[in-house]
């Protein structure tokens, strides 16, 4: 898809901008770890992420990219979103999948389909997992976002801050029981580890490394090796230390191509 589809459906997006109110969200603490010097160290140090990542420039930003023969485009405009993915199925019809203030939608071969709601959570959630991924660190200063300082540890001799990432249920999708963790590099304020526990299709742990940073037009991207652990009684805190031991094997790389972004000229209030 060329520069030309994205810059015109961002300005179409712009012209439907309306006001929007977010109701307040209600925070679940633990007690134990969401202290306030906890959560303030957390924020600061994914604030600079997020600035060095690219601040502003994901509030008015149209990006695609490719991954596993899908087609992904996401728009933003100062709070107003939408997230697709395209792809042509088995038998040649043309699906769209649109993530979006409004909710989500399917389109096959340009009809809207009436879904049920078992079908378009499990859609939606897809979409809304390789935007989450690919465009990280944004997102993580979202409503629905609770995060926790929870120690300085090293990975390879280098010294990271470990950030544990939850959702309230109140804005936090359906994987709002699933667990994060950030290791942020503390002279590079970049992502080089994540690992995250998930409850959906029988649950799990993944532990990512992050490969092949680049900037394209002020935004940063990278690539993941994907990790698995060996042993089953693991907690995802600590896949860290079970990284260095050897004792997470490899299962896939997370791989994003053809990245293009536009960005919109004016910033968000």
């Amino acid at each position: 898809m060329k520069y030309a589809y994205i810059f015109i459906f961002f300005i179409v997006l712009i012209a439907c901008k309306n006001e929007t109110k977010e109701s307040p969200v209600k925070e679940k603490v633990e007690n134990k770890e969401l202290t306030e010097e906890s959560v303030s160290k957390a924020q600061s140090v994914l604030n600079k992420v997020i600035e060095q990542a690219g601040g502003e420039k994901y509030e008015t930003s149209a990006i695609e990219f490719r991954f596993r023969g899908k087609e992904y485009v996401s728009v933003r405009n100062c709070g107003m979103y939408e997230l697709q993915r395209n792809q042509i199925s088995k038998t040649g019809d043309t699906i769209k999948d649109v993530v979006s203030n409004m909710g989500f939608e399917r389109f096959v071969n340009r009809k809207k389909q009436n879904l049920p709601d078992s079908l378009s959570n499990k859609y939606s959630n897809a979409v809304n997992s390789v935007h989450y991924f690919a465009q990280l660190p944004f997102g993580l200063n979202d409503p629905a976002v609770k995060k926790t300082y929870l120690d300085t540890v090293k990975i390879n001799h280098t010294a990271y801050y470990k950030i544990k990432v939850q959702f309230t249920e109140e804005g936090g999708g359906d994987d709002h029981d699933d667990v994060y963790m950030y290791w942020v590099n503390q002279e590079k304020n970049t992502i080089d580890y994540l690992a995250y526990s998930f409850e959906v299709n029988g649950g799990g742990m993944r532990f990512r490394k992050a490969i092949n940073p680049r900037i394209i037009n002020g935004i940063r991207f990278v690539d993941y090796e994907n990790y698995a652990p060996k042993e089953a009684n693991l907690n995802v805190k600590d896949l860290d230390k079970a990284y260095e031991n050897d004792n997470l094997k490899k299962v896939s790389e997370i791989i994003n191509e053809d990245i293009q972004v536009v960005l919109g000229k004016e910033k968000c209030n």
